[in-house]
């Protein structure tokens, strides 16, 4: 049984208590294995096997989109040729710069990941995106700030690049006491951190809403007087949101990469 199961089931027996709202146990949902490896505990959740079958779904995908190449496109291969166009040309070439073209296989990966994991938020039976759990665009963004952090160093040299950091050009000596620790935090920290939360935060919100819209539905038409006005008012906002979350799961993953793409080009170019 889903958590979300669990959260209804609760609302029903609470009778006369009226409906209870679902929380952030949504997101800790039953483990369906434990295991340790190196004295670190693991589980998997339901969470973790969307995460799964997204990559699986998404690989099949993509092979099948390029495994028999034609001039004039199919449907799969038009719909693989049309995403990764998207990101190679609307972000590593016109963000990244024309230096970015060599990018374009991350970002699209990167594009495509996001996006196949965001869909599983209004995929039956999942009904949650693994990005609403902060630990997994966390992860990405740590991969991006490594990578950004890389090829600043490789495309200018360790010196000059933490020197123009740590430095500004055109800024006078006595405001690196305050400018410096700003840049710092901005580069090394902040970055990386908003990555994160955005995504985040846009991923965790769209799920508390759709399922707060769709329980209340469910026990709105169970009670009597008006709850019979409101229920269906209910279903209609959840079919609503449901469309709604769809663009916001495009738009997220798009959002992603096309900042992923910036923090390239300040690395690239030989001022931040």
């Amino acid at each position: 049984m889903t958590s979300s199961a669990l959260v209804l089931g609760n609302a029903l027996a609470a009778g006369s208590d009226g409906f209870q709202a679902p929380g952030l146990g949504e997101f800790y949902p039953t483990p369906l294995a434990t295991f340790s490896l190196l004295g670190v505990d693991f589980e998997i959740t339901r969470i973790t096997l969307g995460l799964w079958i997204a990559t699986l779904l998404l690989i099949g995908f993509l092979v099948a989109a390029v495994r028999r190449p034609q001039i004039v496109p199919g449907k799969l291969q038009f719909i693989g040729e049309s995403g990764y166009s998207l990101v190679r040309d609307g972000i590593a070439r016109d963000v990244v710069g024309p230096r970015g073209l060599p990018f374009a296989p991350f970002l699209g990966s990167l594009f495509f990941f996001i996006l196949a994991n965001n869909m599983m938020s209004i995929i039956p039976l999942a009904q949650i995106s693994p990005m609403s759990k902060f630990a997994f665009p966390l992860v990405l963004a740590m991969i991006c700030w490594v990578l950004y952090i890389w090829v600043g160093i490789r495309e200018q040299g360790a010196g000059r690049y933490f020197k123009d950091i740590l430095f500004l050009p055109g800024v006078p000596k006595p405001m690196y006491i305050l400018v410096t620790p700003i840049e710092i935090l901005q580069n090394f920290i902040v970055r990386p951190f908003t990555l994160a939360v955005r995504l985040f935060a846009n991923m965790f919100a769209g799920h508390m809403l759709l399922v707060v819209f769709s329980l209340g539905a469910v026990y709105l038409l169970s009670r009597d007087n008006f709850s019979l006005i409101f229920g269906p008012i209910s279903a209609l906002m959840a079919i609503v949101m449901t469309f709604f979350e769809l663009l916001v799961i495009f738009l997220q993953a798009y959002v992603f990469t096309v900042l992923m793409g910036t923090y390239l080009n300040g690395s690239i170019e030989s001022e931040h």
